[in-house]
């Protein structure tokens, strides 16, 4: 529960208005993946456009999401090697990113753009759908 307060809080002081008041924690972490994938893909077409400044402030608002929401909500005691693991890939998208805003490099960014789809992808299939399990149930 520490970890989802933690989420819930980093995500609020990313701009997130709507739907994270109400989010279970399972859709928090989707809210928090759905962020970073949109923050890095503005980054992608601000790098294609020039905008130094406005692909600046999207690699940095992927950061935090990545560091201050995604990494920040992982409860290492309960997830073991597979949160360290995380934890240790989360701190690779962040270099992968840097690596981006200081060279102006599209590959890194279309990188933490797979990982982050991949993660996001199979954090959805861990959650099921609570209305089709009581369906389940029921037959």
């Amino acid at each position: 529960m520490y970890g989802t307060q933690r989420a819930l809080s980093a995500y609020k002081t990313i701009g997130v208005e709507t739907g994270v008041e109400a989010a279970d924690p399972h859709k928090l972490v989707l809210m928090l993946f759905d962020g970073a994938m949109i923050a890095t893909q503005e980054a992608r077409r601000h790098l294609a456009e020039g905008n130094l400044a406005e692909r600046g402030a999207a690699i940095s608002k992927s950061i935090m999401i990545i560091e201050n929401g995604l990494k920040a909500s992982l409860d290492r005691s309960a997830g073991g090697e597979l949160a360290e693991r995380l934890a240790s890939l989360y701190d690779y998208m962040r270099s992968r990113l840097l690596l981006a805003n200081i060279k102006g490099l599209d590959e890194p960014l279309a990188e933490v753009y797979r990982l982050l789809a991949e993660l996001r992808d199979a954090w959805a299939q861990v959650g099921g759908n609570p209305a089709r399990d009581r369906m389940k149930g029921a037959a």
